[in-house]
């Protein structure tokens, strides 16, 4: 006896990639496990204004990229006579505009998608540079020394400490505080004690995505070093519950925007969020980052429909093998049924059952007519799916002439198939006789129904087109199916004498 031990390990091994790639393909790509999901898109707009002095004029604007929760999917700017670059160095990303003379009030605008992505990591980059302590005067020093002291008691790393930090100096009641924050802003305060005590640090320009938002300025929060990311800070709050619609806009804790040849220099933002569908905010991730995309929907769209359904059929094979090993239904062919249930996709249940029976039914007695010419088998094939054809011509127009316009989608039916089916059928009741044939035709009917109700279930559309991966998982459960040995459902009524005695 064959030892069943390769199978096994090959089955374990199909599952095993199956829900690798299905996985992968969820958390790279970000394609959801269930249908009717969408993706969130915000269009943020920089309206850059200020007065030109009538010379050369150049404007650098901070701009964001891909960061942790959200994926920048494309960036555009509309500045009529500048010529625009965008630059990258360590301290960020910045745009460009510049021209040769420009007077007057100008306008510059900056607009960027970005897409809510959990998925989306990026690597961060750890301060190399050595702190500088800043110098206080004497009362602001001994202010500072003091909510540091305070500070390192309650406190056990850099975050719990800067969280102290902040809590003391929204505390109304302290002197120290008050005395810190006569001179300065909170979040300049924060940098700066921060820094005095030797903590990695930063200011970062920040804006508050909401939807339908005009003319928001950016916000300054505090980012501290916790040995492998970036914490971010609001020094205006002692709670520290930053919104997940926090977008970091400037990292660079330079400037957000630098203005050569102009004064007057202001910088607003309006957002606007949409909702995408998870297909497009796949195409839009796999362009933004350059990912190697092999899915079908890099395929054109014509192809994406033809693959759509026949991505169903292994859905429909698994069904039909279980049917036929498990539970012992007996049906006219062996996946015939699956090719009537794609059939059925395409005319609707109720018309496609009709249609099918009306085909068979007539095909069946011009069959019995045409067994009695003793025609050889492939004539008689031949013959046989010439009549399957004039059938359906008929009864489409038929259905046209009498209004039932549902009846034109009867010659999506496989006629080759309808052909054999008919011709087994024919053979089978001269064998067996009308009840093998009943047995058998219901069989394949309910088959082809089950497989329908399946193949048109939103949720097996959705993951047998999205994720490949399970393929192979379908093929793994067929192998273990072909392996079953043993009695099916159908069979059992056989003992039920036994069990009655």
């Amino acid at each position: 006896m064959n030892s069943k031990v390769p199978l096994y390990i090959f089955v374990a091994l199909l599952i095993g990639v199956g829900a690798a790639l299905s996985i992968f393909r969820h958390q790279s790509y970000g394609v959801p496990w269930t249908p009717g999901e969408t993706r969130q898109v915000w269009d943020i707009e920089a309206r850059i204004q200020f007065d030109a002095e009538g010379k050369p004029v150049k404007a650098s604007l901070a701009v964001p990229d891909t960061q942790t929760g959200f994926t920048k999917i494309s960036e555009t700017s509309s500045s009529p006579g500048y010529g625009v670059a965008y630059a990258s160095n360590e301290a960020g990303r910045r745009a460009e505009w510049s021209i040769r003379q420009a007077s007057g009030p100008e306008t510059i605008y900056y607009k960027a998608q970005f897409l809510v992505d959990p998925q989306a990591k990026v690597a961060p980059i750890a301060p190399d540079q050595e702190i500088t302590p800043p110098t206080f005067d004497g009362p602001t020093e001994a202010a500072a020394i003091a909510l540091i002291e305070r500070a390192n008691k309650r406190s056990a790393d850099n975050i719990t400490f800067t969280r102290e930090l902040i809590k003391q100096l929204n505390d109304n009641d302290s002197q120290n505080a008050a005395l810190i924050l006569n001179n300065m802003s909170r979040v300049q305060a924060v940098d700066k004690i921060l820094a005095y005590s030797k903590i990695p640090s930063k200011i970062a320009g920040v804006i508050e995505l909401e939807d339908g938002r005009r003319r928001q300025t950016i916000q300054q929060m505090n980012q501290v070093w916790d040995g492998t990311n970036w914490q971010l800070f609001n020094p205006e709050t002692a709670d520290q519950a930053i919104s997940p619609n926090i977008l970091v806009w400037d990292e660079s804790n330079i400037s957000l925007l630098d203005l050569v040849g102009g004064k007057n220099s202001q910088v607003h933002f309006s957002m606007i969020a949409q909702e995408i569908s998870p297909q497009q905010a796949t195409k839009d991730k796999v362009e933004a980052d350059a990912l190697l995309n092999l899915s079908i929907h890099s395929l054109p769209l014509e192809e994406q429909a033809m693959f759509k359904t026949i991505m169903l059929i292994p859905i429909g094979a698994l069904i039909v093998v279980f049917l036929r090993v498990i539970i012992g239904l007996k049906t006219s062919g062996t996946f015939m049924p699956v090719l009537i249930a794609v059939a059925f996709v395409q005319t609707q249940l109720l018309t496609g059952i009709v249609g099918f029976l009306l085909i068979v039914g007539t095909g069946l007695v011009i069959r019995s007519y045409l067994s009695r010419l003793n025609l050889l088998l492939v004539a008689r094939i031949s013959a046989v799916i010439i009549t399957v054809i004039m059938i359906i011509s008929v009864f489409t127009v038929v259905a046209f002439k009498i209004g039932l316009t549902e009846g034109l989608s009867i010659t999506f039916f496989p006629m080759i198939i309808l052909s054999w089916t008919i011709e087994r059928m024919s053979i089978l009741w001269e064998e067996e006789g009308p009840k093998e044939v009943v047995l058998q035709g219901g069989g394949s009917l309910m088959t082809s129904v089950l497989v329908y109700l399946a193949m048109t279930n939103q949720y097996v559309q959705h993951l047998t087109f999205n994720f490949i991966g399970l393929q192979l998982i379908v093929l793994a459960c067929i192998l273990l199916l072909g392996t079953y040995t043993g009695y099916r459902l159908t069979e059992l009524r056989r003992f039920k004498p036994l069990v009655e005695d």
